[in-house]
């Protein structure tokens, strides 16, 4: 992936502001996919609901801001499907079957795990070690992860809910790293609703082939306690969850980069407990709010490893 870089003369508070109005966005989203499966609905035909009203809705924008430019698109084609099949489709699809096997509080802090695991992977790729500060970070984070599972006091988790979360942290670092790139030229807009584009015809494809199970359903829904049109829930995913989180988030990352941006954007964990609390009326326990500071704390240790690595490098 190319290196990150940060809009010149952008306003750091601006995009701090952005950056967690993107993430409190975001956490809304496995309220909204709850409310769905439970009303029968398959995680396949969520996501993909999701994603391709997604992308209609920026379909007219981006075609507008994106007038007699596509030749940007073309040389940038390998930052794009990254962002459409990696960060948004196989993100989305794995973390909406994560939800079906763990609390979607839980399947977030995992998908926060994702720079934890790059940076494994980058480790075992150059062998070089990263900073000191990072690996503590990386432990931090780990424990979390244990406590919150309730491994820690010994009792059990779905293992698939686990895997499916995991490949969401994949798709959650790549987010935040081919967002922050701005050497293509293309506006976060338009960036944005052509990685959709992209995701919504890989989903659907993989739902054509039998990959992806699409089933739908018109039972009632229940959101937040009351029971709500079907139109609410996939209108929420699609417009708050979705066109609004990504757009904001990007742009966020162009501003404050991919490092100080992915450190922001965890506080989408927080979020998510927040409205669980309003909404659902779901109290975390003791251990949860600890494993959540853990894996919080981890994860900004893990990034404030990389900036001081950077920052030593000649």
């Amino acid at each position: 992936m190319n290196r990150a870089t940060v809009t010149v003369g952008a306003s750091p508070l601006t995009g701090f502001v952005l950056a967690l109005a993107s993430a409190g966005s975001f956490a809304f989203s496995g309220i909204f996919a709850s409310a769905l499966i439970s009303a029968g609905w398959s995680p396949g035909a969520a996501v993909i609901a999701r994603i391709t009203l997604a992308a209609l809705i920026l379909l007219a924008p981006t075609l507008i801001m994106m007038r007699g430019k596509w030749r940007l698109v073309v040389a940038a084609w390998k930052q794009v499907l990254l962002f459409g099949i990696l960060a948004v489709a196989g993100c989305q699809l794995a973390f909406f079957l994560a939800v079906e096997h763990i609390a979607p509080s839980l399947a977030l802090l995992i998908e926060f795990m994702g720079p934890v695991l790059l940076m494994l992977f980058f480790w075992a790729r150059t062998r070089v070690a990263p900073h000191q500060l990072t690996l503590l970070g990386a432990v931090i984070a780990i424990a979390g992860l244990v406590t919150i599972s309730g491994l820690a006091v010994g009792s059990s988790l779905h293992p698939l809910g686990i895997f499916f979360a995991l490949i969401a942290a994949v798709g959650n670092a790549t987010y935040f790293a081919t967002g922050a790139t701005t050497e293509h030229g293309i506006p976060p807009l338009p960036f944005v609703g052509i990685g959709l584009g992209v995701a919504s015809l890989f989903l659907i494809a993989a739902s054509a082939v039998g990959v992806l199970p699409f089933t739908t359903s018109t039972a009632p829904v229940t959101l937040a306690g009351a029971e709500v049109p079907l139109w609410v829930p996939i209108a929420g995913m699609a417009l708050i969850s979705t066109v609004i989180s990504y757009v904001l988030g990007v742009a966020a990352s162009r501003r404050l980069g991919a490092t100080v941006a992915s450190f922001t954007g965890y506080s989408e964990p927080l979020f998510a407990i927040a409205w669980s609390i309003m909404l659902l009326g779901i109290a975390p326990t003791t251990t949860e709010w600890i494993g959540a500071a853990l894996i919080i704390g981890g994860v900004a240790a893990v990034k404030a490893g990389e900036v001081v690595r950077a920052r030593s490098l000649p």
